[in-house]
């Protein structure tokens, strides 16, 4: 046996126990069965509609005849899921609008909220699922931590400027992307930028913490205005949010392998929140989280109140709706 061959085994072996103890098995995920009216006349929004989740998600929500705006920051990409959407979804279907959104730019989710005011009605549901999974160190436009940035100021920005036409559209539905992996993460105040030190995976755990975080403190403002908003983890699926992450060449297909067994397709991943916006019985709930269409129970840092208003005043800040 060659040595390349030798160190492919034990490196390949390690990944598939490591993926095995982490996920002991793979539950068969049902997919979920609306009437194709169900959407019908609804307008949602979904970020990062041109790959992965978002794609998926919107992909179910046109066959139930929704309105979709997908807001993507590659307007090609976005343009070639949608035409395999529509092409997967058949004559009878809803509408499909394209936006330009770059969450890695406030000016950008200024500008797309000021042309969504300007030519939507009403918004139905929010659907905050771009992300980016420990890149590089990099900072955003105005000079944000990326993984921050895009994960959560980005959204926490772009949904105070259409509260104001979900408010008016009420009963409406704000759902918001997280990850399981904020368990390893916390919110570093002194340093929420990782100037003082980077690390990749840490920083995204800080920002799923903070999505859930959000979520939390959003849902006591909007109480009682016909707008919720609930936050889901969806498990790990396979999409392209781990393009950063390094896997040895030798372990490449093994790890590939390993993840058609263990990881979620990105259809089996959009269900929970295909079921926080679409499903009746989530109607009037808010502040929760869900994992498989089912309420989550979350670590206590996830539920720390003090921190959630910490977090959301220091937002306000650093997006500048606040001196």
């Amino acid at each position: 046996m060659s040595t390349a061959v030798l160190i492919a085994a034990v490196v390949g072996g390690g990944v598939l126990l490591f993926l095995r103890r982490l996920f002991p098995q793979k539950k068969a995920v049902e997919l979920l069965r609306y009437s194709a009216d169900t959407m019908r006349g609804k307008t949602v929004i979904v970020t990062g509609a041109n790959s992965g989740i978002g794609k998926a998600l919107a992909g179910e929500l046109l066959k139930l005849h929704a309105r979709v705006i997908m807001a993507c920051r590659d307007r090609e990409s976005a343009a070639e899921a949608a035409r395999e959407i529509q092409k997967e979804a058949g004559s009878d279907q809803g509408e499909v609008v394209i936006k330009h959104l770059d969450l890695a730019s406030l000016g950008s989710v200024r500008a797309f909220c000021e042309e969504i005011q300007k030519e939507e009605s009403k918004i139905d549901v929010l659907v905050n699922n771009a992300g980016v999974y420990q890149c590089p160190y990099g900072k955003t436009e105005e000079g944000f931590e990326m993984q921050l940035g895009v994960n959560h100021l980005g959204h926490f920005l772009l949904t105070h400027l259409l509260l104001d036409l979900l408010k008016t559209s009420a009963p409406s539905r704000i759902v918001v992307v997280s990850s399981k992996l904020y368990k390893y993460g916390s919110i570093n105040f002194d340093d929420l930028n990782s100037e003082a030190s980077y690390d990749k995976a840490f920083c995204y755990s800080q920002s799923k913490l903070a999505n859930l975080l959000f979520t939390r403190e959003l849902a006591r403002h909007l109480e009682g205005t016909g707008v919720t908003v609930n936050a889901l983890t969806p498990g790990i699926v396979r999409t392209r949010l781990g393009r950063h992450v390094q896997i040895p060449f030798l372990a490449k297909p093994l790890f590939n392998l390993a993840s058609m067994v263990f990881f979620k397709s990105p259809l089996e991943g959009a269900q929970t929140p295909l079921y926080l916006a679409c499903s009746a019985e989530v109607e009037g709930v808010s502040g929760k989280c869900f994992a498989n269409c089912a309420e989550e129970e979350l670590m206590p840092k996830a539920t720390d109140d003090q921190a959630a208003k910490k977090l959301w005043d220091v937002s306000m800040r650093m997006v500048g709706l606040t001196d």
